[in-house]
């Protein structure tokens, strides 16, 4: 019903106005937005993970959200987020960057980060990315920030940290190993808004005089 009042709506615009082009792109918009709405920003599953059986997309009783429910076995795919750990390594009041050598996100900046792996810790799997990353070895870890995006259904955990000894190279996905100046940051070429937004909070933190923990939610569109 909500999707057939939107194209209704719609269409009686494109009617009665000379501006066809705009509406019609408008009209898409809200179209994936019902969408969005109706199944919770789940990505479309169409086979049965555990069976192979191809799968239905409705509401399962008794919840809210549409799921993707195996026509054969009749098991339920629940999708949940990921989690991203990483470090943001200070070293002679610089921080460490690495600029990426894969997509997304081909060729610019970013803390050394990536999915956590089953069977490590938050922590642990921070270390073992900036070692993968940038063939850096670091200690003292701290929390620093956490970050949910839930558009894309993603926490990011970053760790404050300290090389153990002054030694880094770009890993398998990085071209590229530098230190910055908190000045000299390219705040015009990272990878990701959470980059973004966890160095500004880091360079906040530095003026104040007192680093803490940072809990926040990014709203991507």
């Amino acid at each position: 019903m909500l999707h057939e009042m939107a194209v209704k709506f719609y269409e009686q615009l494109l009617e009665t106005t000379a501006v066809r082009n705009d509406l019609a792109e408008q009209k898409e918009l809200v179209l994936n937005r019902v969408e969005e709405l109706a199944t919770g920003n789940v990505r479309k599953i169409s086979f049965c993970q555990w069976c192979g059986g191809p799968t239905k997309h409705e509401i399962p009783s008794g919840e809210e959200k549409m799921r993707a429910i195996c026509t054969v076995c009749g098991k339920i795919a629940y999708q949940n987020p990921k989690m991203v750990v990483g470090c943001l390594i200070e070293h002679d009041n610089q921080v460490l960057l690495c600029k990426r050598k894969i997509q997304p996100s081909y060729g610019l900046w970013t803390l050394p980060a990536g999915y956590m792996e089953i069977g490590e810790s938050a922590a642990e799997g921070a270390i073992r990315e900036t070692w993968e990353e940038a063939n850096a070895e670091v200690e003292g870890l701290s929390p620093f920030a956490q970050l949910d995006i839930p558009l894309i259904g993603q926490t990011y955990i970053i760790f404050l940290a300290k090389l153990k000894k002054p030694q880094f190279s770009p890993g398998p996905e990085s071209s590229e190993c530098q230190l910055f100046a908190l000045n000299d940051i390219p705040f015009n070429s990272l990878a990701f808004s959470s980059m973004f937004v966890t160095l500004n909070l880091y360079i906040e933190d530095v003026k104040a005089g007192k680093p803490k923990f940072h809990y926040g939610t990014i709203k991507k569109r």
